[in-house]
């Protein structure tokens, strides 16, 4: 009896060791998955701010965690099971697929640099009075900007993860999906009260406080400026990057090893090499895809007589 005892006592101490085993892999995994989608995080932590714009202070953190709740729907509802679906029984599509979303990317950050340098922006952000349907109208809009950014981000991941088991694949999306949600409308959350910190920091008895007060509020739109900055970089480059990666593994090898062949001996230098030429690539389609979404706006446009 107490060898039985035992006997099932060492296989569960062997279920839990691998248990443990398969936790750590499923965490390595989707921390991995995490940084490939880096550049439409940055994106996504870039835009949700300018949403609660000119609404009530004091409904901005009610409003983020409405579009947090929406993101998380549409990435565990909606994006995760079509994407586990594809990946188990058209596996082939996933390529292109990511090539599509990564030309997207390309043609979001080209876009946006053009949109700077014409001095507009092609954002549309609601602005409207406050009240509840102003809120409703505003976390519908970010919603579903959000869904767009939200399928690229499970589409990168899934591709890392790709050659897991389905169940681990569904494990680690989820995973992917609820860290990077906390984590960009955790950041938003911050960024959007960052202001209000300052005052109440400026307003404090002590001068050290006073002093970081203010350095917070005269910094935040120098913050702003960066990120949206970083966001734009970082769009032409992962999406550059994913359709230079994509093109070898369909089997057009000319471009990667085009750039293979100027990246030096230095493997840090090789990277920076790499990440410039996939950053070009990037801004060469995006620009492409631009060029051809404005000109068949002019067409469509009425000529006036």
């Amino acid at each position: 009896m107490s060898g039985g005892l035992a006997a099932l006592l060492d296989d569960v101490a062997a279920l839990a060791r691998l248990a443990a085993a398969s936790v750590d892999d499923v965490g390595t995994a989707a921390g991995r998955a995490s940084a490939k989608a880096a550049g439409v995080i940055v994106d996504d932590a870039a835009v949700t701010p300018r949403y609660v714009r000119g609404l009530d202070p004091r409904r901005e953190l009610s409003v983020i965690g409405r579009i947090a709740k929406g993101s998380l729907r549409n990435k565990l509802i909606f994006i995760l099971p079509a994407l586990l679906v594809l990946s188990q029984f058209l596996p082939w599509l996933l390529t292109p697929l990511l090539m599509v979303g990564g030309a997207y990317l390309c043609f979001e950050g080209a876009e946006k640099l053009w949109e700077k340098l014409r001095g507009g922006s092609h954002d549309e952000v609601p602005r409207t009075q406050a009240g509840p349907g102003s809120e409703d109208a505003v976390v519908s809009s970010a919603v579903r900007t959000d869904f767009i950014l939200s399928a690229e981000i499970m589409v990168i991941a899934l591709n890392e993860v790709s050659s897991e088991p389905l169940l681990s694949r569904g494990i680690i999306l989820a995973v992917v999906g609820v860290a990077i949600t906390a984590l960009v409308y955790g950041v938003v959350a911050l960024i959007v009260r960052m202001d209000d910190i300052g005052v109440a920091l400026a307003e404090r008895s002590s001068r050290f406080a006073r002093r970081i007060g203010r350095g917070l509020v005269k910094a935040m739109p120098m913050v702003m400026t960066m990120l949206a900055t970083v966001g734009v970089v970082a769009m032409l480059w992962v999406g550059g990057h994913i359709l230079l990666v994509g093109s070898e593994e369909l089997g057009w090898h000319a471009l990667y090893a085009a750039v293979h062949r100027l990246e030096p001996a230095n493997v840090v230098a090789g990277w920076f090499v790499n990440t410039a030429a996939s950053a070009l690539l990037g801004l060469i389609v995006g620009a492409a895809i631009v060029a051809g979404w404005y000109w068949i706006g002019s067409r469509r446009q009425p000529h006036v007589v």
